[in-house]
């Protein structure tokens, strides 16, 4: 996992992690092919016919519009169907958070809540 990156001369944190007063909890999700890469911090739904996990959208109706993890890492999808590491209950923050559509955190934070994935507002570094 990179929580930061590095440079020569300086230091750049992922604000994603919002603190540890939460136990982080990780899980597998096998995300749908050909999405091209998805960004870690993306909530992700799971598509009820096929158990693949995409970008959560409340505009759909295939199971994926409920919120059920959110990626820990970047990951290249364009291969194929790939498995990859989510958080199923993390403190993190909702303005790092990226989602389908045009959902925002305000649409799916009970849902995350409901969870163990809590979200606060992180000061920037």
């Amino acid at each position: 996992m990179d929580l930061y990156t590095k440079a020569a001369d300086s230091v750049n944190y992922d604000n994603l992690l919002a603190g540890t007063n939460v136990d982080i909890i990780k899980k597998s999700v096998t995300l749908k092919g050909a999405q091209g890469t998805v960004k870690r911090g993306t909530v992700l739904g799971i598509i009820t016919a096929s158990g693949l996990a995409v970008p959560v959208d409340s505009t759909v109706a295939d199971g994926s519009q409920t919120a059920d993890c959110v990626l820990a890492d970047d990951v290249d999808t364009t291969a194929g169907d790939t498995v990859a590491v989510a958080y199923a209950a993390a403190l993190l923050n909702r303005q790092a958070l990226i989602f389908g559509g045009t959902d925002t955190a305000a649409n799916h934070e009970s849902r995350l809540r409901e969870l163990g994935i809590y979200l606060r507002d992180n000061i920037p570094y």
